[in-house]
């Protein structure tokens, strides 16, 4: 019994040995199962990713791009100008103010003056220059060879990267050794403090992370280290979850075998999203310095590596333009930080602590010229292709002053701001909800659209587009509308006047069209094949007998539609289409800007009046080069001659009255006094054109919808013209707004305003205008008085003349202010008895809506002439 139990538990024992054995077998079975299987997917990933990082590393890492340059800062003796400011330029055009200087070139600071030596990949010469600063202004510029230069252009500045597709990015490339220490050492205490221990994986930092992930129940801790940090943002999504973070652990270790640290680090420097500047992303600590504090990365201080340190984690979270208290926050956390980590001491942090955000002016979306580069992308990608522009690194030159499209930038924020106040105010009513005791008055909104506006400013003799502003918000919208066609309105007028005035050349002189030239200006049928066609002026108000002088200056659409048929619609369409304008038809409705032309158009076509005739296509373009400077194509505004240059002068001299005592004399009113010479218009949108002596400027405001905006040129447009007027004027180099000249051939006399002739002492109240020489008054005001009173009385209404006079005001000429006409005691009365209908008169809609409301707010706004014993300011 006993031998059988002892031989049961030994075959018992036997077995579960046996089975013992089978399961460690499986187990090592299954481990080795599953190692195979695991080196297998890690060495198929490893390998994946291996190839993936030699294809991404291998060439040149980032991506290469074109880039565009604005126009180069040009300083004449006189401009004011300092040492200071000429320094800063220099250094955000990419030079450097050490010995060894950059590809562009270097300066040193000499006692009085800068040096400036230009290198070998400068869009200059190699010539150097020395220019010398007293009382705020450039006193001398020696040049190099020993001479002096009466001006000295400086280095242009980089705009942007011509970004690939929709990556609108923003980049500075800098090296490890071009990184100052407390950069580094800022984003090594809040970002990864075992970055030169670690392997490319903080398995400890990892492990924690992970743990806190648990326990909260969310994926929310990161525990990435810096290399893993630029896997991500070099090859993966930043989306977490544990493939991604297995993935980057993977390319983290290919990376760590492959570079260096420093190179790794130089690597993250230049990659690592830092925020937004208008519509462009800024990648990289060096574009990060310059966006926010507009320096060089190695001149940052501790407090500005700290904030930049601390802006990684969230940049838009934390932007310290929005989020001021946020940044500071974070900053302070990051000197703590660094505390810990022993590379700064706590005196050190404390005193950090203290500094305030010392950041750059905030930019204005528009001051990065975001609808500008489009259109030089799409110009060059035309011409080049897209990728062989960025792969050859072009440097694209282009005509962008950056002083001047911040001026536009600025100016269309303050404008647009009033528009908006205006159709808040028109779309806002009262309204009577409930009867009775509960009756009640509510506020009631209607909705609509919100109006957008472009701005479009070129020189006027190179046709050279300065600035421009395409929209109210190019994070909005990305419809450029300073190419956008659209009714022009009454800017188009001009040309129907330019028409008339060409009669004195192409014509007989006698029989020539004069700015003196009477016109009547009353409701009138026009007749154009089998369509009738009855144009009314602004409130239906009419004016007769006026000079093409006044007409134009208070835009009287009769009077303008009526000059159109005389001096022949298709002599005005062909004008109006070697000027640009190529929508035109020979038709009635052309007169008053029925037909669309975009505002770049509308700058271009007015050339012919600010350029001597010479009508000059806007560039913006100027020059395409390598990156060794080596040029590839250079490009020039087109030419052509449209108008004699003695009439171009007496359009410029006809188109002052609109600015000093007509229709746009809300330019005056902003405070932009200097010599200029524009034009109101107003058809669904609101435009103005105008230009001075070295500055023409369109500005166009609307719906995007085609709706009427049902705002006047004077009141949506013009404020937006005189604001960007006023800071260009600022500018050293368009501060000299000169008076416009006049060619041989022309000639300004005094007229009176009664006869619209020659004025003489017995004719006190005169104005001046030019003519073509040979088409001006003959006689004198005594002389048409005396002997000729009979058909003057016919022409300017009898007996008990009343001359319509001026406004007084000592922004505009007054006194050079033409005659609407002569008033009879009872035309008078009428018109008084019109004032008083006005509310239905204004009900009236016409085929076509004129300025006739900026000359309305014009009339109210200005006061009889003293001189005048009481008569009426004008319509």
């Amino acid at each position: 019994m006993s031998a059988s139990k002892g031989k049961s538990r030994s075959q018992a024992s036997a077995e579960g040995w046996r089975r013992y054995e089978r399961e460690i077998r499986l187990g090592v079975a299954a481990f080795i199962v599953v190692c195979i299987v695991f080196f297998s997917v890690f060495t198929y990933y490893y390998v994946k990713y291996q190839r993936i990082v030699d294809r991404r590393m291998s060439g040149q890492i980032f991506a290469p791009s074109a880039k565009i340059y604005a126009r180069p800062v040009e300083l004449d003796v006189g401009d004011r100008a300092s040492v200071s400011e000429i320094a800063a330029d220099l250094r955000r055009s990419g030079y450097s103010d050490d010995a060894k200087g950059t590809d562009f070139g270097r300066f040193e600071l000499r006692h009085g003056g800068i040096e400036i030596y230009p290198g070998p990949q400068s869009y200059h010469s190699s010539d150097s220059a020395t220019i010398y600063i007293a009382d705020g202004k450039v006193s001398r510029i020696a040049g190099g060879n020993g001479g002096d230069l009466s001006a000295y252009e400086l280095e242009p500045q980089l705009v942007t990267a011509l970004f690939q597709g929709e990556d609108r990015s923003k980049r500075q490339i800098v090296k490890f050794n071009e990184i100052p220490k407390v950069m580094v050492d800022a984003v090594l205490a809040i970002e990864d403090r075992r970055f030169f221990q670690h392997g490319g994986v903080n398995y400890y930092r990892l492990a924690e992370a992970g743990i806190t992930d648990v326990l909260h129940h969310h994926r929310g801790q990161g525990g990435s280290t810096l290399t893993m940090q630029l896997s991500r943002g070099f090859f993966l999504t930043p989306e977490k979850t544990m493939k991604r973070k297995f993935t980057e652990m993977l390319i983290a270790i290919e990376l760590e075998q492959r570079f260096s640290k420093q190179q790794i680090f130089e690597l993250y420097a230049n990659q690592v999203p830092m925020g937004q500047r208008g519509s462009y992303g800024i990648s990289g600590f060096g574009e990060a310095a310059r966006a926010y504090f507009n320096k060089d990365i190695k001149n940052l201080t501790l407090p500005e590596a700290a904030l930049l340190a601390g802006l990684i984690q969230r940049p838009s979270y934390l932007s310290p333009y929005r989020h001021p208290e946020r940044a500071l926050d974070r900053r302070n956390l990051v000197l703590d930080s660094m505390v810990e980590t022993g590379t700064i001491t706590r005196d050190e942090a404390d005193k950090a602590k203290a500094t305030p955000l010392k950041l750059a002016a905030p930019n204005v979306e528009a001051s990065d010229a975001p609808y500008f580069v489009d259109m030089v992308k799409d110009f060059l990608g035309s011409k080049y292709g897209e990728t062989d522009i960025n792969e050859n690194q072009y440097r694209i030159y282009t005509s962008i002053d950056p002083e001047l499209q911040k001026a536009a930038a600025e100016a269309v924020e303050v404008g647009i701001k009033g528009v908006d106040e205006q159709v808040l105010k028109a779309r806002t009513k009262k309204v009577k909800v409930g009867t009775g005791k509960n009756a009640k008055t509510d506020t009631e909104v209607k909705p609509g659209p919100e109006a957008q506006v472009a701005l479009v400013a070129i020189d006027p003799h190179t046709g050279e587009v300065l600035a421009l502003v395409g929209g109210r918000n190019y994070g909005m919208s990305q419809l450029n509308h300073a190419i956008a066609k659209r009714p022009t309105g009454s800017i188009f007028k001009p040309f129907v006047y330019a028409a008339a005035m060409n009669t004195a050349i192409t014509g007989d002189p006698a029989q020539a069209v004069t700015p003196a030239s009477l016109v009547d200006d009353s409701p009138t049928t026009f007749m154009y094949g089998d369509q009738i066609y009855e144009p009314r002026n602004y409130k239906a108000e009419y004016h007769g007998q006026v000079t093409a002088r006044y007409a134009l200056a208070m835009s009287l659409n009769n009077a303008t539609v009526k000059l159109a048929e005389q001096v022949g619609y298709d002599n005005v369409a062909n004008l109006a289409k070697n000027a640009g304008i190529v929508s035109v038809k020979a038709t009635p409705a052309m007169a008053l800007g029925a037909y669309d032309a975009t505002p770049l158009e509308m700058a271009g076509a007015y050339t012919v009046f600010a350029n001597g005739g010479v009508r000059l296509s806007p560039t913006l373009v100027k020059s395409v080069r390598t990156t060794k400077g080596d040029v590839v194509d250079n490009f020039q505004a087109e030419s052509r001659n449209v108008l004699d240059p003695r009439v171009a002068a007496v359009l410029t001299d006809m188109l002052q009255g609109p600015v000093n005592y007509g229709t746009g004399y809300t330019v005056r009113q902003r405070g932009f006094t200097a010599p200029a010479a524009g034009k109101t218009g107003t058809s669904h949108d609101a435009w103005f054109a105008g230009y001075t002596s070295n500055l023409l400027c369109i500005v166009w405001v609307g719906f995007d919808d085609y709706s009427d905006i049902k705002l006047s040129g004077a009141v949506a447009a013009a404020p937006v013209w005189a604001e960007f007027m006023k800071r260009a004027q600022k500018i050293s180099q368009y501060e000299d707004m000169k008076g416009f000249g006049q060619p041989s051939g022309v000639v300004s006399v005094e007229l009176d305003k009664v006869t619209n002739d020659l004025a003489t002492p017995s004719c006190p109240e005169t104005y001046t205008a030019s003519f073509v020489a040979g088409t001006e008054p003959k006689e004198t005001c005594d002389q048409a008085l005396g002997d000729h009173r009979g058909i003057l009385s016919k022409i300017f209404g009898g007996s008990g003349q009343q001359t319509v006079l001026p406004p007084p005001t000592t922004n505009g000429p007054v006194n050079n202010m033409p005659p609407a006409q002569t008033t009879t005691s009872a035309q008078q009365q009428q018109q008084d008895q019109n004032k008083k209908k006005k509310g239905f008169f204004g009900k009236i809609a016409g085929f076509f809506k004129s300025d006739g409301s900026d000359g309305q707010q014009s009339q109210q706004q200005n006061q009889t002439d003293p001189n005048n014993n009481g008569s009426a300011s004008p319509h």
